[in-house]
C-alpha cells in the first residue's frame, strides 16, 4: 500500500465522518424549535436521538459481519446512502412519528459507517502511524458532530429554519455518497475486502453449497467469533469503556446548549455556536492526541482526558460560574473526551487479530452506539426533572467511573 492510497483512504473514510456523524446530532441543536412545531417535549426528543442510537446498535454487528465477509467499500457507501435517506425524511417530518420513523432509518445507514471505516484504516495504514490515523479519522468525526450546530443557527437566521438546516445536510450527504461511490472504485481490493480475503475469500468466491451448508457454516463462523471474542477479554473491557464515554460524551454533546441557556441565561442562538466551537475544540485536541498517543502509548490520554471531564463537569454543573467562565469550561469539555478516541482506537485494534478488526469494532460501536441510545432519554429526563446542573453532575460520576475503567484496561493489557 503505498503513502498516497493510503491518505486517499484515510480522506475517505474521513468525509464519510463528517457525513455520519453531522446525522448523528442532526436533531440535538434543534430541540426547542421542534419542541415548538412538534409540540413535544425535551425527553421525547431525547428519545428521537436514542432512536437513532438504538437501530445503530442493533445493526452493528450484522453490519461488521457484512463488511468483513463482503465489502468494507460497500458497507461504507450504503451507509452514506441510507442515513441520507434517513435525514431528507427528518427535513420534511410532518409530526413527531414521521420524526422518529427518519431516526430510525438514520440509525439504520450510520450503523454501517464504523465497521467499514476501521477495517479500511488498518488495512490501509502501518502501525507506526495508525493513531495518527485513527485521530484525523476522529477529527473529522468530530467537526461532522458540531455541523448541525452550525447549520441550524444559520438556517434560523436566514429564516429557513430546521427544515432548511436538516435539507442543507442531507445534501451534503448525497454529494458525498457520489464521491465515495467513486473513490471506491479507485480503491484495491486488498484494501476494500481486507475482512473478506483475510477470512480465506469473500462468500461469493465459495464453491456452490445448499442452503442448510451455508446456513451450517455461517452459525459456525459467529459461534467461532462468540469463542474468539470470549477468549478476549480485553476487547469487551474496552466495549464498556466505550459504552461509558458514549454515555458521558452523549450527556456532554448533546446537552451542553441546553445548559449554557437554563443555568446560565445564554440565548439558544449563540448556546448553539458554544456548543459547536466546543465540538471543534474537540476535534482540534483529538488531532493532537493521535500524535502524543503514537509516542507515549495510549494509556497516559485515557487517564488525563477522565480526569479532566471530572474536575470540568462539576464545576459548570455549579451554575456558580460567571458567564464567560462557564462558556470557557464548556469549550474544554468535548475536549476531554476526544483527547483519549485515538489511544481507545489504537488499543482496540492492538486487541483484534486482522481477520476480526471489524466484527470486533462492531462490538466496540455496539458499546458507544449503546450509550447513545441510553444517555439522550436518559439526560433529557433528569433535566426535565431537576434541572442542567444535576445532568451535569450525572455526567462528572460517569467520567469517574470510566476513569475506573481505564486503570482495568492498562492493567490487563500490561500498559
Amino acid at each position: 500500500m503505498t503513502s498516497r492510497e493510503a491518505t486517499s483512504v484515510i480522506g475517505l473514510v474521513s468525509g464519510s465522518h463528517v457525513v455520519n456523524h453531522a446525522y448523528l446530532l442532526l436533531f440535538a441543536p434543534a430541540f426547542p424549535l421542534l419542541s415548538a412545531d412538534l409540540d413535544v417535549s425535551l425527553a421525547a426528543l431525547g428519545v428521537a436521538l436514542g432512536v437513532v442510537n438504538v437501530v445503530v446498535t442493533v445493526f452493528q454487528l450484522p453490519l461488521g459481519y457484512v463488511s468483513d465477509n463482503y465489502s468494507h467499500g460497500a458497507v461504507l457507501v450504503g451507509s452514506l446512502a441510507v442515513g441520507t435517506v434517513g435525514c431528507a425524511l427528518a427535513a420534511v417530518a410532518p409530526d413527531y412519528w414521521w420524526l422518529l420513523g427518519a431516526a430510525a432509518v438514520m440509525g439504520l445507514g450510520v450503523a454501517g459507517h464504523h465497521p467499514a471505516h476501521y477495517p479500511l484504516i488498518s488495512a490501509a495504514t502501518p502501525d507506526g502511524f495508525r493513531s495518527r490515523a485513527y485521530s484525523a479519522h476522529g477529527f473529522a468525526g468530530a467537526l461532522g458532530l458540531a455541523l448541525p450546530f452550525a447549520v441550524v443557527p444559520a438556517s434560523v437566521a436566514v429564516g429557513g429554519g430546521w427544515r432548511l438546516a436538516f435539507g442543507a445536510i442531507a445534501a451534503l450527504g448525497a454529494v458525498y455518497t457520489l464521491v465515495a461511490v467513486a473513490a471506491v472504485r479507485r480503491l484495491p481490493e486488498s484494501v476494500t475486502r481486507a475482512g473478506a480475503l483475510a477470512n480465506d475469500g469473500a462468500m461469493d468466491r465459495l464453491p456452490a453449497e445448499t442452503r442448510r451448508e451455508r446456513l451450517r457454516r455461517v452459525i459456525g463462523r459467529v459461534r467461532g467469533y462468540g469463542r474468539t471474542l470470549l477468549a478476549a477479554p480485553l476487547v469487551l473491557l474496552l466495549a464498556a469503556l466505550w459504552f461509558v464515554n458514549s454515555v458521558a460524551a452523549w450527556g456532554v454533546r448533546a446537552y451542553a446548549a441546553t445548559l449554557l441557556e437554563g443555568s446560565y441565561g445564554l440565548a439558544p442562538e449563540p448556546a448553539s455556536l458554544v456548543a459547536s466551537a466546543m465540538l471543534v475544540v474537540g476535534a482540534v485536541v483529538l488531532l493532537g492526541g493521535g500524535y502524543v498517543a503514537d509516542k507515549i502509548g495510549p494509556m497516559p490520554m485515557l487517564f488525563v482526558g477522565y480526569g479532566s471531564l471530572v474536575v470540568l463537569a462539576t464545576l459548570v454543573s455549579s451554575a456558580l460560574l460567571p458567564v464567560a467562565a462557564a462558556v470557557g469550561v464548556v469549550l474544554l469539555l468535548a475536549a476531554t473526551i476526544d483527547i483519549s478516541r485515538p489511544a481507545r482506537s489504537t488499543l482496540t485494534d492492538l486487541a483484534s487479530e486482522r481477520k476480526d478488526v471489524g466484527k470486533n469494532f462492531a462490538v466496540i460501536t455496539l458499546g458507544v452506539s449503546a450509550g447513545g441510545a441510553v444517555a439522550p432519554p436518559a439526560f433529557g429526563y433528569v433535566i426535565d426533572a431537576a434541572n442542567t446542573g444535576v445532568a451535569f453532575l450525572v455526567v462528572a460520576a460517569v467520567a469517574a467511573l470510566a476513569l475506573a475503567l481505564s486503570v482495568a484496561v492498562g492493567r490487563l493489557a500490561g500498559q
